[in-house]
């Protein structure tokens, strides 16, 4: 009796093994009404084309002719190095949460910058990783909310957003590459929507974006001794502008950025910052 009630368990499981493999069932967290059965042999046709895997290129190496890149083998997008054209991938980090931005050292490339947050939560934290010894530095404090993280043309500082010191407000920072310690607030900021977008050639001033929605973006100038800014892009019409990726001319006189003022789209013009005009 034992042995029959044995088989007939095991011929029911088959029977809802069969018939579970046999269609797509939604979670149990979704409601689906007057919506066809989706048959399992159609969602293994379609899975060569909605499943696969892809790359993103993150940095390139100051000297050499090697890239950081991000690619997921596992749950989670993780920093990978490719150290010649057409070369294997060499897996650098290993955590269950997504690696966010990688971007090597200027100057020597002996570490990078990386962004990560816990559980999806978004309040991402700033490691630098070694390449001596493959260790992990926290750089920022474990607790706010950090952004947009830009090494200095020297690649001993970084200035990045953080709401450090309100918990909304995004305030601009800067810490020493080897010190997390060092760090320190560097402008105060009103809102959520800053971000640093570059330093200047000799180290002395940056330049933030003001982020106010898709359409309207300002860019300011900011020292980095006395935390002392100024608008570069005050509106000067009843038009929203957006200015975006804001870069230092090479010799620090001027800024390249884009902007779509009398524009449908975005184009690229450059500022002199002696009279502070732009021209495209």
């Amino acid at each position: 009796m034992k042995r029959f009630s044995h088989l007939v368990a095991v011929l029911l499981l088959s029977t809802l093994a069969f018939a579970q493999s046999d269609e797509i069932v939604p979670n149990e967290n979704l409601v689906a009404e007057g919506i066809p059965k989706i048959p399992a042999k159609l969602a293994e046709t379609v899975g060569r084309y909605s499943e696969f895997r892809t790359a993103g290129f993150a940095s390139w190496h100051p000297n050499r002719r090697e890239m950081l890149i991000e690619t997921r083998f596992g749950d989670t997008y993780q920093v990978h190095e490719v150290k010649f054209p057409g070369g294997a991938r060499t897996q650098l980090t290993f955590f269950p949460d997504r690696v966010a931005t990688a971007d090597y050292r200027p100057g020597t490339g002996d570490s990078f910058l990386f962004l990560k947050d816990v559980g999806g939560g978004e309040f991402f934290q700033l490691y630098r990783y070694d390449f001596a010894t493959g260790d992990i530095t926290l750089l920022t404090d474990g607790k706010s909310r950090n952004t947009s993280p830009r090494w200095s043309d020297q690649g001993d500082r970084i200035a990045y957003g953080s709401t450090q010191r309100t918990g909304n407000d995004v305030d601009i920072w800067v810490v020493s590459a080897s010190d997390p310690a060092s760090a320190r607030m560097v402008a105060q900021m009103e809102g959520g929507g800053w971000g640093v977008s570059d330093w200047s050639p000799d180290g002395k001033q940056l330049l933030l974006i003001n982020e106010i929605s898709a359409a309207e973006n300002y860019v300011w100038l900011a020292d980095v001794a006395s935390g002392k800014k100024e608008l570069l892009t005050p509106k000067t019409g009843p038009e929203t502008v957006a200015h975006a990726n804001a870069r230092f001319a090479k010799d620090g006189n001027g800024v390249y950025m884009t902007s779509d003022e009398d524009s449908e789209f975005q184009r690229l013009v450059y500022m002199d910052l002696g009279n502070q005009r732009l021209r495209c």
